[in-house]
């Protein structure tokens, strides 16, 4: 029987995705093929002519990101023309449901060996940016969604909202928990956790990820102001006590990950030693107005497809795209929240859409290697109410 295993796993540092931000001036399609290339680098006798594909998840698929953008950074790494390419938008899931693809390819026996990535350049290509056609927002749902959900699919702040009021989460319990975010993060990076996973890019040395801030106190989160606050939300769905803000929400990032999936056989054939199967992985929708909340049921299905129990995960991610997100999964879960981004979250080391399910694989990778937890969690809400789960088993 054929397993999927992870041989490597190399993130780059995440950058502010703003004009100021470290990576502003690199074309997301470099960005993509810089990891690319690093892993292949870092795995001694890989020819890159043995891979079968390389799955990218970009999110905002215009403009530089466009035209099959995974395919172009397969060919700007370096790697034979016979490398194929495939870009896939899951939203904030797409890289997490191409390391899935990945799997599901080499336990069917489509492939060998394969690499699931992701990219996403926030400051060269702005969120929303492939919702607009000429400088107008375009109908992306249609009349016949419209007709399903009045009023239309709502931003996801505003879910956020709607999450932090249906499970009573306050906004000090909020401010709270990112605070945690950046301390973790800043005690990673100072304690060389990240070490082994980074990829730095040329003539950009990054002593840490842009946006996390060391000095993060739950006071200076609580100067803030509201985010989301509009009286058309209220006049919707009734009184908000608002209370999600930039400090309790992901950044905006430029980053780029990567992952080598192959099959045990495989590996021990060139001399890799795997550092964990790709043990069980899913996907599952819910409700697109709440939107966010998909982590919860697809943790549940992940859990019994696995056969396993909420106890018998050592470590979770958890994307931290909004603080609420997370609390609530978390108290319909059970989970151990000193389990839960032990290495700090989205909040503080920032959320490059298309890359984030592949960095939190290689985050979660490494924090099991270092703590000696066999199995990880990790799970990734996403715009339309879908969610991402997959288990990873250390070897």
């Amino acid at each position: 029987m054929r397993d999927a295993v992870i041989v490597d796993a190399v993130r780059t540092p995440i950058a502010k995705g703003k004009p100021t931000g470290a990576y502003h001036h690199i074309h997301p399609v470099d960005l993509h093929a810089h990891v690319l290339k690093a892993l292949v680098d870092r795995t001694p006798g890989l020819d890159p002519a043995e891979i079968d594909d390389v799955i990218g998840g970009t999110v905002a698929q215009v403009g530089e990101q466009s035209l099959n953008a995974t395919r172009l950074a397969a060919l700007a790494a370096g790697f034979p023309e016979s490398v194929p390419g495939v870009t896939v938008d899951r939203q904030c899931g797409s890289s997490q449901q191409a390391l899935s693809f990945a799997a599901q390819g080499v336990v069917s026996g489509a492939y060998d060996l394969v690499i699931a990535s992701g990219v996403e350049s926030m400051s060269r290509v702005p969120i929303g940016s492939s919702a607009y056609v000429d400088g107008a927002r375009a109908d992306v749902g249609g009349p016949a969604l419209a007709r399903r959900y009045p009023g239309g699919l709502i931003p996801q702040g505003v879910s956020a909202e709607l999450i932090a009021r249906k499970w009573a989460l306050s906004r000090a319990r909020l401010d709270e928990y990112s605070a945690v975010s950046h301390q973790r993060a800043a005690e990673a990076w100072r304690n060389g956790h990240f070490a082994g996973q980074i990829a730095e890019v040329a003539g950009i040395p990054m002593a840490a990820d842009e946006t996390v801030r060391p000095g993060t106190t739950v006071e200076t989160l609580a100067g803030l102001r509201t985010a989301f606050e509009h009286p058309a939300w209220e006049e919707r769905f009734g009184a908000i006590e608002w209370k999600v803000t930039a400090g309790n929400s992901s950044p905006v990032n430029d980053g780029a990950a990567a992952l080598l999936v192959t099959t045990g056989e495989n590996a021990r054939r060139h001399g890799w030693r795997p550092r964990a199967r790709i043990h069980t992985a899913t996907v599952t929708g819910d409700d697109p107005i709440l939107m966010l909340t998909g982590i919860i049921p697809a943790t549940a299905k992940v859990l019994d497809r696995a056969g396993l129990s909420i106890a018998d995960i050592d470590a979770f991610e958890v994307n931290e795209a909004f603080a609420s997100v997370v609390l609530a999964w978390q108290a319909e879960t059970g989970a151990d929240l000193a389990k839960v981004n032990v290495d700090g979250g989205a909040i503080a080391l920032g959320h490059p859409l298309g890359a984030s399910g592949a960095r939190l694989a290689t985050t979660l990778l490494n924090v099991l290697e270092r703590t000696g937890g066999r199995y990880g969690l990790q799970t990734m809400c996403e715009a339309g109410g879908t969610a991402n789960a997959t288990i990873i088993e250390r070897l």
